[in-house]
């Protein structure tokens, strides 16, 4: 590992220090997507493989999309922002820890199932790319193949810990899930099942406008990346009264990967974007939360984190079923609710009245002015207990 070389090479034992291989973990990441981000960009104009926003569900936002100039706009920019986060992490992160190694096994997984996703969706005409259950069938598998192995190491090594829930507010609650046997795992799987996949799946819908998830993201990692080095710290745990589990602190390293890959990816995604992150990038990276999310047992303080993932979830889900439900009828003006924001301000009924709709960079400031609220809050947890 690169850390171990380098601390031979210069006689010091700086680069095992977590926090440092976190700094060096995140400009790594914020440079290689820099530096990767301007030839894949030209790569995929010469290519044409541009956003063919007729292929979305919605023909008014596909209408709506044109109109503001989102046609043709390069995709699959996760590509070289998953390429930088992982290399970044290959190189800083140990990877004799079990917690960073399916972490990097999970982000891949899930960046190759958005990857087919997307290129399907370019390369094959009036194709929308995978299907709903093809999509979901990928991602299952990348994720209980993750949870069986995490389980499996738990079990074997005696690390119940790893298996059990931590509600927050609550100072000796705990769910042992171990203690129920083989239904208490299975429990278990499909719990974080739900976490991982659901946050993957709340990371593409919120991937809908110039730099909003990646801004999101970036916040919500590093608020995470906090989660994960005081959960590794025994003596932090005991004095906050948190679970501990070994070797989490590792995960830090992860986040900051993550977020200097967000960084850099924010460089070129920005308004106006010059590259959209596509499946590629918003399936991993809302997986990869979730993951870590677990390791920090966290898991139900998620969607305080990553609040705004939620509300975007929530929003098209709810629309979804309020539309089946009332025979065509919807209840916001658009879902998800960015481009509802977008088109029409804050007005929640279709065709109840407009307010002034909001500028694509309001809608995206506003709701990263959410998303650190929302991590600030989750912080504010380490002591209420």
């Amino acid at each position: 590992m690169l850390p171990v070389v380098l601390n031979h090479i210069f006689g010091v034992d700086l680069f095992g220090y977590i926090t440092f291989r976190v700094a060096l973990a995140g400009l790594t990441a914020f440079a290689l997507a820099l530096w990767w981000g301007r030839p894949v960009i030209a790569w995929l104009k010469r290519h044409k493989f541009g956003e063919d926003v007729s292929k979305t569900d919605s023909k008014e936002l596909a209408e709506y999309s044109e109109k503001i100039g989102k046609k043709d706009t390069p995709t699959m920019g996760g590509a070289f922002l998953i390429g930088a986060l992982l290399t970044s992490v290959l190189l800083w992160g140990r990877l004799d820890n079990l917690h960073v190694v399916l972490a990097v096994l999970v982000t891949a997984g899930f960046a190759a199932v958005g990857f087919v996703d997307d290129y399907k969706k370019l390369t094959i005409p009036k194709c929308k790319g995978l299907s709903r259950t093809a999509k979901m069938v990928g991602l299952t598998v990348v994720a209980v193949g993750a949870l069986a192995a995490l389980s499996f190491y738990a079990v074997s090594n005696g690390r119940h810990t790893l298996l059990t829930l931590y509600p927050p507010f609550f100072k000796d609650v705990k769910i042992q899930l171990a203690s129920y046997g083989l239904i208490g795992i299975a429990a278990f799987v499909a719990f974080e099942w739900f976490v991982v996949v659901g946050a993957s799946n709340a990371a593409n819908i919120t991937d809908g406008m110039d730099g909003l998830l990646a801004g999101v993201m970036l916040i919500a990692g590093l608020a995470l990346s906090i989660f994960c080095y005081v959960t590794g710290r025994a003596d932090w745990t005991a004095y906050l009264n948190l679970p501990h589990v070994a070797q989490a602190s590792e995960m830090a390293v992860v986040g900051g990967a993550l977020c200097g890959a967000c960084m850099g990816f924010l460089w070129y995604n920005a308004f106006p974007a010059k590259v959209f992150m596509g499946d590629s990038g918003s399936l991993p990276l809302g997986g990869l939360l979730g993951w870590m999310a677990l390791v920090a047992k966290q898991e139900l303080v998620l969607p305080l984190i990553a609040a705004v993932l939620v509300f975007e979830l929530g929003t098209s889900w709810f629309q979804r079923l309020y539309f089946r439900r009332s025979g065509g009828k919807r209840f916001f003006s658009m879902a998800p609710i960015h481009h509802g924001l977008q088109q029409t301000g804050v007005v929640l009924f279709k065709n109840k009245g407009r307010a002034a709709p909001w500028h694509e960079v309001t809608v995206v400031t506003r709701l990263w002015i959410m998303a650190a609220a929302s991590a600030m809050a989750s912080l504010a947890l380490l002591k209420v207990r």
